[in-house]
């Protein structure tokens, strides 16, 4: 036997709320009950239904950026959030007026110096030169004095003052220790005074553990309002970091590309103004790598400034070729090993890059050998010289004449540590200079070894 459940428009509208498709039970809903003849813009049709969103679905669908916005907004807490807690008074205040408790003037004193004290506890509890002393837990200690009086004195709603009590035992306690310590003996003082006025089982019970709660919510929430302050502050450090990275980043690649460049121009100028008076066609034809360099430093400039600027390590070496051989420097190339991840050409052609300017700039070399080897899970790139392996500085400064470490070295010293390698240099042991960097790669190609000298 089969049974054919029909759905209800109520139980419709229901199920369209918790999926968020109201508007269509709500076209459907008019349709069945005849007010598809109604214009549109009128109360009720179709065309108005489908476009005004549920309100209850709308704030439901909240996005990580809106609650990222609402933390923004969160105050750090301070004492104005617990003044309104100050209502639960009237109860012990009703009593007190309509002389339902002895003395009512004593009780009204009382009273008043309850509310005195609950508020001097509060402030001092986040004012920023008090909270640290001790002076909160001194009137947090006459506050509970005064309440206990109050409480065993007249029962009633005056046990509802322990709620206040326990409040600022969660404002003003700064340790789970201290916050446990403080809120048992309230809470059982609490329990232990209800019984004395005959609440019964459940009122006592009652009583004592919603002390003990409320002082644990407040704490757990001011807990809770620090740490957010403290995120906050920390994201805006890791975004000023970022910031200065980034800057470091831009200043590294502008100072490799233009020193690099420049090198390569005056260096084939040189060259061009050489060969002209013999050789027109020979110095044309550097005045046109002039060109070509110049237009390949604006791309690269460009590239560096958007950020996606990926060098490749067999570029380089052609370039590095073309730049030693202008300047009459001998160049033999040595590879060997399998190819190598992107990244890690990336970094390694940077370091031809700054090398071989460093070579044409300072060494005075005649010869230069560039080897790459890897293996072993590590590639090791050496660039060697026979020049006179000193940077001399410049005149007025004092510095070490025995290497030639400049602001590229030490920039790309920082990039290969921070991609796990290391950046050596000095003088080599044979005369010279000597650069060598390694890097850590993963094997996966068989090695093979060509050497390639200069044309």
């Amino acid at each position: 036997m089969t049974t054919t459940h029909q759905a209800t428009p109520r139980r419709d509208t229901y199920s369209a709320y918790r999926t968020g498709t109201v508007t269509a039970m709500t076209a459907n809903n008019g349709m069945a009950d005849g007010v598809t003849d109604r214009p549109p813009g009128a109360a009720g049709h179709p065309a108005e239904a489908t476009d005004k969103p549920c309100g209850r679905a709308f704030w439901r669908r909240g996005t990580p950026h809106d609650f990222a916005r609402e933390i923004e907004h969160i105050k750090s807490p301070d004492g104005k959030a617990f003044y309104p807690w100050l209502l639960m008074v009237i109860g012990p205040g009703n009593d007190i007026a309509q002389s339902r408790v002895p003395a009512p003037w004593l009780a009204g004193c009382g009273l008043a110096l309850f509310c005195l004290l609950y508020v001097f506890t509060v402030r001092s509890a986040f004012h920023e030169r008090w909270r640290r002393g001790p002076v909160p837990y001194r009137l947090l200690g006459a506050l509970a004095v005064c309440t206990a009086t109050l409480a065993i004195a007249y029962g009633g709603n005056f046990l509802l003052l322990y709620t206040l009590v326990s409040l600022s035992v969660g404002a003003v306690a700064s340790t789970r220790r201290g916050l446990g310590l403080m809120l048992t003996p309230l809470s059982a003082t609490a329990g232990v005074t209800a019984s004395t006025h005959g609440q019964g089982f459940w009122g006592t019970a009652g009583l004592a553990y919603g002390t003990f709660l409320s002082g644990l919510v407040v704490s757990v929430i001011i807990t809770l309002s620090y740490a957010v302050a403290q995120l906050r502050e920390t994201r805006q450090e890791l975004a000023r970091g970022a910031v200065a990275q980034e800057r470091m980043r831009f200043s590294r690649d502008l100072h490799d590309l233009l020193g690099h460049t420049l090198s390569v121009v005056v260096v084939k100028s040189e060259a061009a103004r050489r060969i002209a008076p013999r050789d027109i066609d020979a110095a044309l034809a550097q005045v046109a790598d002039i060109e070509a360099v110049g237009r390949q430093a604006l791309t690269e400039i460009r590239e560096a400034v958007t950020g996606y600027r990926e060098g490749s390590l067999s570029t380089e070496l052609d370039r590095a070729r073309s730049l030693l051989t202008a300047s009459d420097i001998e160049v033999v190339v040595q590879e060997s090993g399998p190819p190598l991840p992107p990244q890690t050409e990336a970094l390694l052609g940077w370091v031809v890059r700054e090398g071989v300017t460093n070579v044409v700039r300072h060494s005075g070399a005649t010869q230069t050998r560039i080897e790459l080897a890897t293996g072993r899970g590590r590639a090791h790139l050496t660039i060697s010289d026979n020049g006179r392996g000193s940077c001399p500085p410049p005149s007025g400064q004092d510095g070490d004449a025995r290497t030639r470490t400049g602001t590229g070295l030490r920039g790309l010293t920082e990039r290969l540590a921070a991609a796990g390698g290391s950046l050596t240099s000095g003088p080599a042991a044979d005369g010279g200079f000597r650069l060598t960097a390694a890097l850590p790669v993963e094997e996966d190609a068989a090695p093979a070894a060509r050497t390639v000298p200069a044309r």
